[in-house]
Formats: structure tokens, sequence, C-alpha cells
């Protein structure tokens, strides 16, 4: 569950890819590259995100800034933070009082690193077939909104996808994500809603320098410990 959870937040912050802008009749595959040529337009981003699970909800705000700087300040829990500067992934856990290290390698196709790039995102392309959950056409995001989104499926090519499907949510207008929904073999969700963008403000890269409570314990490359 950890792990997925923070393959997920690698992945949601950096749909900054393809260069490509299709032309002629708007397949799901040339919308979804429309929406990827928008945000390869995008060199920073804030937004307030909500975070569902089964059995948990989390809210807080993001930070991004190309080409895989991220911050999440989190309101849901309280003080929680995850931080990700380019080399090392620092996950805080105010609750149990917990500081998760993972370090990084900044090469090799099949490490963390290359899915918080445009490359990571054209590999999605790659391994998912897109198509359009219910047309082209703006509908509800979910049953009573007034809220209009274009709906895509991202379907995996193959078994050896973490995701089964991924589900976005366009904001047809402004191409941004509006909703992510991811769905684990196992048909675990991890649905990820973001509102109020802010788009190229110049953020700091200071804003990713992020040192937590000295009296937390600190546990290294959990990602490769077996808990």
């Amino acid at each position: 569950m950890k792990k997925i959870f923070v393959l997920m937040v690698l992945i949601f912050t950096c749909f900054s890819g393809f260069s490509v802008y299709a032309q002629g009749i708007l397949t799901a595959a040339a919308f979804f590259q429309n929406v990827s040529a928008e945000y390869g337009k995008i060199e920073d981003y804030e937004a307030d995100v909500s975070i569902k699970t089964a059995k948990k909800v989390m809210e807080g705000h993001v930070n991004f800034k190309r080409p895989n700087l991220l911050r999440i300040d989190f309101t849901k829990p309280d003080n929680q933070v995850i931080c990700f500067n380019g080399d090392l992934l620092t996950i805080y856990l105010p609750e149990s009082a917990a500081i998760l290290n993972q370090t990084v390698e900044s090469s090799g196709t099949g490490s963390a690193a290359s899915l918080a790039t445009a490359q990571g995102l054209s590999l999605m392309s790659r391994y998912y077939s897109v198509a359009y959950e219910s047309g082209q056409e703006a509908v509800p995001l979910e049953d009573g909104s007034t809220e209009n989104v274009v709906k895509l499926v991202l379907s995996r090519r193959n078994t050896s996808e973490a995701f089964r499907y991924i589900n976005l949510a366009i904001l047809p207008e402004s191409k941004l994500i509006r909703r992510i929904e991811a769905i684990t073999p196992q048909n675990e969700k991890f649905q990820f809603d973001f509102s109020n963008y802010s788009i190229n403000q110049g953020i700091s890269d200071q804003r990713f320098i992020y040192d937590p409570p000295t009296s937390a314990n600190n546990y290294n490359n959990f990602l490769f410990t077996e808990q």
C-alpha cells in the first residue's frame, strides 16, 4: 500500500510530457496529447489536493516545479509533509513521529525518478491505451455535480503495470487535470482531486527545501525495506 501511494504521488505531479500537438480528428489519444501539450507549457503550479483511498481521506496543498520538484503540505493529517527535491524523497508522519527518506537515482529508465519526468509520462502513453469514458463531450464530474469534465480511461496493455486502469477527468477549457483515479489489479482505488490551480507563478527552489523536526525518528531507504 505504501509503495503504491508513493508511486502515485510521483506520477500525479509530473504530467508535463509530450511535445506533439495532435491535429485532425479529436480521438481520445489526440485529446490526451493536447492535455499533455498544455502541461508541457507549465513551469510550476500549486493547487489544493485531496487524496482518497478506501480507508482514508487526505487534504493539503501541492507545489510542483519542473522538472521534478514536489511538495505537499497536508492539513489532513495536519502537518504531514511529502517533499521531493529531485534527489531525496522525504515523508514526515507527525502521528508516528517518523521521517521516511528515500534516495532516488537520477539515471536508469527503471528507477523511480523516471516517473517524475516527461519521459515517465511518455512511458505511460506507451504502456496504457487511451479511450473516452463517455465520448469527447464534457459530462458532470460525478452524479449531482455541476462541474463538467472530459473523462478518459487509460487501460494497461500488459499485466506488469502497477495500475489496471487510470481514469482522468480533464477540465475542457484549461486542459488541467481535475481528478485522477488509479485502480490496482486488486481493485484498490486511489483518487486525487485538484482545485484552485495557480500556474507559472515563479515558485522558488527554496520552497522544496524541507527540514523535518529533529525529534522524529528517521527511516532511510524505506521503499526497499520490508515492514
